[in-house]
């Protein structure tokens, strides 16, 4: 790689990592391309020749941290053998991301809908698809074997996701009260519940 690409990785690299700043210290209202530009100490021609605009700086960043999320629920779960054990694992893993990973957990559930990653959301989608590739696939050897229930992968998905972003979506926010830490003692069992396959 030369020097210019170097150059060029750790600019994008800086204003990811200012972009995320930005938002956790000031909010969605706060969350503006002048923030980023002045925090990041970066130009505005080199965020928009980096990312094409300031929507496209917020869609990079919303992949970059559901790439991060995802890695951490494919490593839990791909190291388990049995259906049981890995939903389990896959449950805890997020709700432990959530809990250490504040910022980045933040800015994927309150960017989610935002009008700001409309226009990539082909990209975005993409970019999930991969991610949850491994998953997917885990899941399908543990159908056709027969130890979890035969529903549709999105309905899979709904089952076990469903319950952790509201969890999590109620830890991020003031408005209730929740603890991870006694969510991840009882979410795994009832979750893996809904999915195993109703006894012969």
């Amino acid at each position: 790689m030369s020097p210019k690409q170097q150059r060029g990785e750790a600019t994008v690299d800086r204003l990811l990592t200012t972009a995320l700043r930005v938002f956790a210290e000031s909010g969605q209202q706060g969350f503006t391309v002048n923030a980023v530009v002045s925090a990041g100490g970066v130009s505005l021609g080199s965020l928009y020749h980096h990312f094409g605009s300031f929507d496209g700086l917020a869609a990079a960043l919303y992949i970059r941290c559901m790439d991060e999320l995802c890695d951490a629920m494919v490593a839990a779960l791909t190291r388990c053998r049995t259906a049981r054990t890995g939903v389990r694992a896959w449950v805890t893993a997020y709700l432990t991301f959530t809990r250490e990973h504040r910022d980045v957990a933040l800015f994927l559930h309150a960017s989610a809908y935002s009008g700001y990653l409309v226009a990539h959301a082909g990209e975005i989608a993409a970019a999930k698809a991969e991610k949850f590739g491994p998953i997917m696939r885990w899941l399908e050897v543990r159908v056709e074997r027969g130890e979890i229930a035969p529903l549709p992968a999105p309905v899979v998905e709904v089952l076990v996701m469903g319950p952790l972003a509201e969890a999590a979506r109620r830890w991020l926010s003031s408005t209730y009260e929740i603890d991870l830490t006694e969510a991840a003692r009882y979410l795994p069992d009832h979750i893996w519940r809904s999915l195993r396959p109703e006894p012969v």
